[in-house]
């Protein structure tokens, strides 16, 4: 299959003659193609297709939620000009955030766990975040990284401008960012032909506002879970319970040990397990043998992707996310001491 060209330019854009411009960072955010994974697509007779949300301003997928949940705040007047964003994430979606906020002219604070790669660190200082890596725990620790950006915001709340938490796991804004954006686009560009859509969930933004959408166009599309070992959410799909299966994962920003506010009621049909070794195996053969540079969310999304398409067979169209490239990862899943410590091949 062919994916469309889209026939309409996003309504921010800007056109002078017949050049067409986007007008800043915000109206560059989506609208990012559709593209074949080729042996992916040719060893299972589907077409398995990537949403290139690394091709956002930001570089990641989370362009789209720091966007909306930012605006949100705007629109509620609790975020004026000098204000401050506080966030607790793994790296992507304060990466977003701190993108948009030097867009739109607010200070970002940036909480992180300490189990995630020293780029994103990296970036987020060079975008002039202020960030505070603090111990990996438990959600239900009072300790946690969320629960701390939570806290900061609040002792920020007299500061001008306010100071306001993304809170991007149960602010539903995320998923409505997906439920108005990625879903409506990946229906016009596979005219409507899509199958499966297939996402691994961290906040559950993605998979659920997209999921939400596509459904409401066909509701016989199949929303697919891809998750990480280590992970409560396979099991939460497959049996409605929360319970953690045995990890842990070098995955970063995706598995969860709780149900969101935006995966809360989430049309969800199957969910796919992926295991570290198998992803590895599929980043490193797309690298060597087709060019692709992606990260680990991404290997998950399409080993899941794969999976889904043999369980429907040949001649459907499946959907994926590819999430950012493999540039923030160069320390751990492009590392080869960081894999063999882990017991992680690359064939």
């Amino acid at each position: 299959m062919t994916t469309a060209t889209p026939t309409t330019a996003p309504s921010s854009d800007t056109t002078t003659g017949a050049v067409r411009t986007h007008g800043n960072f915000i109206d560059a955010i989506g609208n990012t193609p559709l593209i074949r994974m080729n042996a992916l697509s040719d060893a299972t007779g589907c077409e398995i297709l990537g949403k290139a949300e690394f091709m956002n301003p930001g570089g990641s997928v989370k362009d789209r939620a720091a966007w909306w949940m930012i605006r949100d705040h705007e629109q509620a007047g609790r975020l004026k000009p000098g204000g401050t964003v506080v966030e607790g994430t793994a790296g992507n979606t304060g990466i977003g955030l701190a993108h948009v906020c030097n867009a739109r002219g607010y200070k970002c604070v940036i909480f992180m766990p300490d189990n995630q790669s020293p780029e994103k660190v990296q970036i987020l200082q060079t975008l002039g975040a202020e960030v505070h890596v603090v111990p990996t725990v438990p959600y239900s620790n009072p300790m946690n990284y969320q629960k701390q950006a939570g806290r900061h915001a609040e002792s920020l709340s007299g500061n001008q401008g306010g100071a306001v938490w993304a809170n991007q796991f149960d602010n539903t804004a995320n998923r409505l960012a997906h439920f108005e954006s990625t879903g409506p686009e990946i229906w016009r560009d596979t005219n409507g032909r899509v199958d499966a859509f297939v996402a691994a969930t961290g906040t559950g933004g993605t998979l659920a506002g997209t999921g939400a959408f596509l459904k409401s166009q066909n509701p016989d599309v199949q929303i697919v879970c891809a998750d990480p070992y280590g992970s409560a959410i396979y099991n939460y799909v497959t049996t409605g319970e929360t319970t953690m299966t045995p990890g842990p994962s070098i995955t970063e920003g995706i598995g969860n040990s709780r149900v969101t506010d935006n995966l809360q009621g989430a049309a969800i049909d199957h969910a796919v397990q992926v295991h570290d070794s198998d992803m590895v195996k599929l980043v490193y053969q797309l690298l060597r043998e087709e060019g692709w540079f992606f990260g680990s969310s991404t290997g998950i999304n399409l080993c899941a992707a794969a999976e889904q398409a043999r369980r429907m067979g040949p001649g459907h169209v499946i959907v994926s996310i590819l999430c950012d490239t493999g540039a923030k990862y160069q320390s751990s899943l492009y590392n080869a001491e960081f894999l063999a410590e882990r017991n992680l091949v690359t064939r």
